[in-house]
């Protein structure tokens, strides 16, 4: 079983959805299933009823709408980087060649609101603030409620948002917590392959973007939002992979995971994202059991991907014990590769997954202890 953080394990239904013969993607058929992701994509961000933002889907991954989104907004960029993957962020904003500041942070730490509150005024004024929510690389999740009141003191200021890890992992409540663009892959926490990338735009960021000159085409994000809007891709889509997503949508807002009976598709959402929190809390439970301790501070432990210092195991051979038993989980990312390991307990997964995966580690860890192997 894939336990990897990202690509996660798809279920076989899913994977079916993309053997169905193909349509035409100008038919009346793509028409309708474009407008049949919209009610799902909304509750995955959690847009308000009557919210004038907006959802859409590129083909295309989730880091070529990291680049599409700066094409939206003005020169002066804050990059928040506590990972590998707000790093990335701030190399594509210096590559487009706008004016970049780094608000750094220790790998493991979430961003902390008092800081990213002195720079915005010490070195501002920005035009956007970008901010990755879930850090894969590391397990870190920043709580977007601790972000979005010192945003609103700097109404001018764009937040932009990669939320790879998060969106339909837990709740990412878009309005309310002020954020003017959010990214996504499907490929971990939505549990579908790879290919796709979903989105949600702000009233006030589509009015920045419609009034700048885009040097971009197939990753522009209102050309790409206008065309899902109009239900006519700019390109030829990815439609097996619009099945899948729709699949997976309806049966995420049916509850279909999570036992079903529930009165909204609201509540569906919910209850898969306290199955997210559970399988956070069996697995850092499990950790302590073996006296490893999570890399993330507690205050950013994720419910997607945890993060654990390997200390006196070897990575690469408790992969290898896992992998023989037929679970492959993640090792550490980057400068971490072999300082920690990672479970991404997302998606899919489930409950008694979980714990079937938390025995081999058992078995690997023992082993490994006793024999060194």
């Amino acid at each position: 079983m894939l336990w990897i953080p990202g690509p996660t394990y798809v279920r076989p239904e899913v994977l079916a959805e993309q053997e169905a013969p193909l349509i035409g993607h100008r038919s009346a058929a793509m028409v309708d299933l474009i407008a049949s992701l919209d009610p799902g994509l909304r509750l995955a961000f959690g847009l308000r009823d009557g919210s004038g933002s907006q959802v859409a889907v590129g083909t295309h991954s989730a880091t070529a709408m990291m680049e599409g989104s700066l094409h939206g907004v003005g020169p002066r960029i804050l990059v928040c980087v506590n990972g590998a993957f707000s790093e990335r962020w701030g190399e594509i904003a210096r590559l487009l060649g706008k004016d970049v500041v780094v608000l750094e942070f220790e790998w493991g730490r979430v961003v902390d609101p008092t800081c990213l509150a002195e720079t915005l005024t010490s070195a501002g004024p920005f035009d956007a603030v970008t901010l990755v929510v879930n850090e894969t690389s590391t397990g870190v999740r920043t709580p977007l409620d601790s972000i979005a009141p010192v945003l609103e003191q700097h109404p001018d200021t764009l937040l932009l948002v990669d939320v790879v890890s998060s969106i339909a992992g837990y709740a990412i409540d878009f309005d309310a917590n002020g954020v003017d663009f959010a990214l996504a892959g499907i490929n971990k926490a939505l549990a579908l392959p790879p290919g796709l990338c979903v989105f949600a735009a702000s009233e006030r960021y589509l009015e920045s973007a419609r009034a700048r000159e885009r040097a971009c085409w197939y990753i522009d994000p209102v050309r790409t939002l206008d065309g899902h809007v109009a239900r006519k891709t700019p390109a030829t889509p990815a439609i097996t992979l619009y099945r899948a997503l729709a699949r997976q949508l309806a049966d995420i807002g049916a509850g279909w995971l999570e036992g079903g009976d529930f009165a909204t598709a609201a509540a569906a959402w919910n209850a898969r994202f306290e199955r997210h929190e559970r399988m956070r809390e069996r697995a850092l439970e499990w950790a302590r059991s073996h006296g490893i301790e999570p890399f993330p501070e507690e205050a950013g432990w994720s419910p997607t991907v945890s993060c654990f210092r390997a200390g006196d195991l070897d990575v690469p051979s408790l992969s290898a014990g896992l992998a023989a038993r037929g679970e492959t989980v993640g090792g550490g990312y980057g400068p971490l590769k072999t300082e920690t390991f990672r479970i991404g307990h997302m998606g899919d997964h489930t409950e008694a997954g979980l714990e079937t995966l938390l025995v081999a580690f058992d078995e690997v860890v023992r082993l490994q202890r006793a024999t060194g192997r």
